[in-house]
């Protein structure tokens, strides 16, 4: 993010002012997981997703018995994507997490290897019950790459553990640009606690890693 705390401008065009040390970054995260997961706003200004390709994290990979590439698993109500984007013929897993209405289009493809539907009464997905979906299938490392309205909702439930924030030297500004949690947003004594573990300064950014902290912590 921004030193003012944004992931993109005003437009939500694709957030690439990172160096490629916060990208070689996100990329040994990633080859941690065993799979990811991001919302339909992601995809859509991306285009893509970030793959594993350095050696080493491969060889990892390999080591303690994952296939080269996490799981993607793209989480929206309404399934609206572009089967013509790149993600689509990017050699991955793809998986979609959605409701009933947003399954319809993709049923009779080949696009998505799994669609899971988990939906509440309201229509709205049931994350938690997903969550413990991906679970039972053996997922037990899952990274949420964003957006905002998705780590909210993760939140909201207490679905995440920990976070890794990047700082980059630069501001953004704006009222409606994206922040790294948007959605109604939390009244600071409901606010979720955070623990810092780690602080690293690689020359103009600043990597952050916090772990949840919960009550009876």
């Amino acid at each position: 993010m921004s030193a003012d705390g944004k992931i993109s401008d005003v437009t939500r065009s694709p957030a690439r002012f990172g160096s490629k040390t916060d990208k070689a970054h996100l990329e040994e995260q990633i080859a941690l997981a065993d799979a990811v997961i991001f919302g339909a706003g992601t995809l859509r200004a991306y285009g893509t997703t970030l793959t594993v390709s350095h050696p080493q994290l491969l060889q990892q990979r390999a080591r303690t018995g994952k296939p080269p590439q996490p799981i993607q698993i793209v989480i929206t109500h309404s399934a609206h994507l572009n089967p013509e984007i790149r993600f689509f013929r990017q050699k991955i897993s793809r998986w979609l997490l959605t409701t009933s209405p947003g399954a319809l289009f993709w049923k009779n493809r080949s696009d998505f290897e799994k669609i899971l539907v988990f939906e509440k009464p309201t229509g709205e997905i049931d994350i938690e019950a997903g969550l413990e979906h991906l679970k039972n299938l053996g997922i037990k490392r899952l990274a949420v790459l964003g957006g905002g309205e998705l780590v909210s909702s993760m939140l909201k439930i207490d679905l995440i553990d920990e976070f890794w924030l990047t700082i980059c030297p630069l501001i953004i500004g704006g009222a409606a640009a994206p922040t790294p949690v948007e959605g109604d947003g939390f009244f600071p004594d409901l606010a979720p606690s955070l623990q810092l573990l780690e602080v690293r300064t690689i020359e103009q950014e600043v990597f952050l890693h916090y772990f949840l902290k919960r009550s009876k912590e």
